[in-house]
């Protein structure tokens, strides 16, 4: 008798195990597409526009540690100025140190026309400068078109990459 007992149980158990397989839910996953080229990533696009505002704030508060903390420097980063060779990240850093360090003081610091382009975990930020800087009595303009290449990092959105050229005057 125990045995025919033994034997029902099993079978009992087999039929419910493999009638709990079969009501298993399928769980299909769906690939999220991501377009680089034309999604606009607004939650990237708000980050980067405040570190945008924090890096002018920086300049304005004479804050040079800050402001070169939101560069990335490593062996990859570049910069570009003035029709000069490619900087690296030490001549990029000692450029910055010495010319916002020895602003005395600012006048203007206006970015404009700014445009960010969120590619992923890349953005890239084109802009026209119009700062007018005193460094004791001698006033600097500077209006150049800017690009900023940025990677998001753990730190947040780091400069990997910057280019300077004058912007050319248009007759009023």
């Amino acid at each position: 008798m125990k045995i025919k007992l033994t034997l029902v149980l099993i079978i009992i158990f087999g039929i419910v195990i493999t009638g709990c397989k079969q009501n298993e839910e399928k769980v299909e996953v769906q690939e999220v597409k991501v377009d680089l080229l034309n999604d606009e990533f607004p939650d990237a696009k708000k980050e980067i526009k405040l570190t945008m505002d924090s890096i002018a704030k920086s300049v304005q508060d004479a804050d040079i540690d800050k402001l070169i903390s939101f560069h990335a420097y490593g062996p990859k980063f570049t910069e570009f100025k003035n029709g000069e060779v490619r900087n690296n990240g030490e001549e990029n850093e000692k450029f910055e140190r010495g010319v916002f360090g020895s602003v005395t003081e600012i006048l203007k610091f206006d970015m404009n026309d700014m445009k960010i382009a969120v590619y992923g975990k890349v953005a890239n930020v084109t802009l026209h400068t119009d700062f007018h800087l005193k460094f004791g009595e001698d006033l600097a303009i500077v209006n150049d078109q800017m690009t900023l290449l940025f990677l998001k990092t753990k730190n947040g959105w780091r400069i990997v990459h910057e280019h300077h050229s004058p912007l050319k005057k248009t007759e009023e």
